[in-house]
């Protein structure tokens, strides 16, 4: 127990050079991804760090676009750039999201489509080894297998990866006019 403002100071340092250690030791025992964590629904998942352009709050204004399917909200301006915004878990067929005060925006970072994914929520970077990560594509409630590259794996928490490559490149997605 700490009894004075002072040991408390110095149990803080000593916890956090002790974390930092850990973390240099993990960082020497594999390579370290980097991805970012989101929601949909009530489910977490992860999206490589270098398939994300930005993240954005959502825009109070999205042009609808007459003919295009229910799961594409609309256009929206971004720094004087059309951007189409997809609503991903309508897309996944888990229902329309409620666009609240954590909804974002996932920019895609892919050169030949523009696409920003509409999620319920981000949760900033997460790191792992590859040591954590498992090839085996994980149970989820949406069904969305089809756009996963396994899992990162830690203790209890299984994080699915979505591969964003894949959904932007996939028919589906690419044919988003209405039937």
């Amino acid at each position: 127990m700490v009894n004075t403002p002072f040991e408390l100071l110095l149990e803080m340092e000593r916890r956090a050079r002790a974390m930092h250690s850990g973390h240099a030791a993990e960082a020497h025992a594999g390579h370290e991804w980097v991805g970012v964590s989101f929601r949909l629904g009530g489910e977490l998942f992860l999206v490589a760090r270098d398939e994300t352009r930005e993240v954005l709050s959502v825009p109070p204004f999205l042009t609808r676009v007459p003919g295009a399917r229910s799961w594409i909200r609309g256009m929206a301006n971004v720094r004087g750039q059309l951007l189409p915004v997809i609503d991903l878990r309508a897309f996944l067929g888990g229902g329309s999201a409620a666009v609240g005060r954590a909804a974002r925006i996932l920019v895609a970072n892919h050169r030949e489509v523009p696409a920003g994914l509409l999620v319920d929520e981000v949760m900033g970077f997460r790191r792992f080894t590859d040591s954590e990560f498992n090839a085996q594509i994980p149970t989820t409630i949406l069904q969305c297998d089809r756009y996963l590259a396994g899992a990162f794996r830690r203790s209890n928490e299984v994080c699915p990866v979505f591969g964003l490559r894949g959904l932007l490149e996939s028919e589906e997605f690419l044919t988003g006019a209405a039937n």
